[in-house]
């Protein structure tokens, strides 16, 4: 089965071309139009701009797509695109293509969840057996939620953000302390000065809270996290600010890592779990990934990440997660399928 993936959901159109077959996945084609260049000067996404590219962008990227994956519309089998949950008017132009791609070709369509998109990047290579039930995170800039996954197709949150997610929280505290947008990878590279020279500072003076790590709950907070940065940076404005930035950016890194990974597994454990999930944009963040693999080797859990190119947003996840979807349930007419900004993970 040949399938034609879209996503729009926020600041990225992406376009790919996968081939599924027997529980296997070939990626054709990955094609991602990034906006962040465009972005950089309001510090986030500003949502006119986003869908406004998108509409400039997805005829070029769907083109550039099928020609890498050499074939043409007509054989593909399934249109996938992501449906919600998302930025409102980003979405419409991906679910508004693929409904006239639909239409047009007289081809089956199935919208998706973009969270269950995140989670089927796992899925490259082919679920593998006896993974569930699993506990999936799913950690980016708009999400940070815990979901119990039963089966295949069955999902339960049981934990989730409160406010910022962690995405944001990064991208707030790389604001706060001058460093670029977006604030993942910028607080990452500023960390990481600290991580080579750790062996001599084993001392570090700045010490963060940990939001809600030990609540009874799985919910996260991390806008006290970010507040406690803002206030500290505000005591160092007499220029000690350039003295300890990177110091920062290490501990705001460890705390959030703390506390995701104490509350996945916390869950792993109480809900018997056979495999945890890393997902999203943040799970391309080495520390995290390193820190993950290390705690999980310690316990009989299996452990799944996506490659980094597949963490971000992007549309293989979505063909993905389509292929598997489309085999235990039928795809849906174009006329059927809607953009929704608040879509549930059900």
């Amino acid at each position: 089965m040949k399938i034609l993936g879209i996503e729009t959901s926020c600041d990225e159109t992406a376009v790919a071309v996968i081939q599924g077959d027997n529980n296997e996945i070939r990626v054709l084609s990955n094609i991602v139009f990034s906006q962040i260049n465009l972005h950089k000067k309001y510090g986030g996404v500003f949502p006119e701009l986003a869908s406004r590219v998108h509409l400039e962008s997805i005829i070029p990227c769907i083109k550039a797509s099928l020609e890498q994956a050499k074939t043409g519309l007509g054989n593909i089998d399934l249109i996938a695109v992501t449906s919600g949950p998302g930025l409102i008017g980003s979405l419409l132009v991906g679910v508004n293509t693929a409904k006239t791609l639909a239409y047009a070709l007289d081809k089956p369509i199935m919208g998706i969840n973009h969270l269950e998109g995140h989670i089927y990047a796992n899925f490259v290579d082919g679920i593998p057996n006896q993974i569930f039930p699993a506990i999936a995170l799913i950690v980016s800039g708009g999400h940070t939620c815990l979901v119990l996954i039963k089966n295949q197709l069955q999902y339960k949150i049981i934990g989730q953000t409160r406010d910022d997610a962690a995405g944001e929280a990064f991208d707030k505290v790389a604001q706060i302390l001058g460093l670029s947008y977006p604030g993942g990878p910028a607080i990452e590279a500023a960390a990481y000065q600290i991580q080579k020279a750790k062996r001599k500072r084993q001392n570090l003076k700045i010490k963060l809270p940990r939001p809600m790590i030990d609540s009874a709950d799985f919910d996260f907070s991390f806008s006290g996290l970010k507040t406690a940065v803002l206030y500290l940076v505000k005591q160092l404005q007499d220029g000690r600010l350039e003295n300890v930035r990177h110091e920062i950016a290490y501990e705001v890194q460890r705390a959030i890592t703390e506390v995701i990974i104490k509350k996945t597994i916390k869950a792993a454990r109480q809900y018997e779990a056979k495999s945890i999930l890393l997902s999203g944009g943040v799970a391309a963040n080495a520390w995290l990934r390193r820190e993950f693999e290390l705690t999980i080797k310690k316990l009989k859990i299996k452990f799944f990440v996506p490659p980094k190119i597949l963490c971000t947003d992007n549309a293989v996840m979505i063909a993905i997660a389509a292929y598997f979807k489309s085999l235990k349930k039928q795809p849906s007419k174009w006329y059927d399928i809607f953009a929704d900004a608040n879509a549930k993970l059900t």
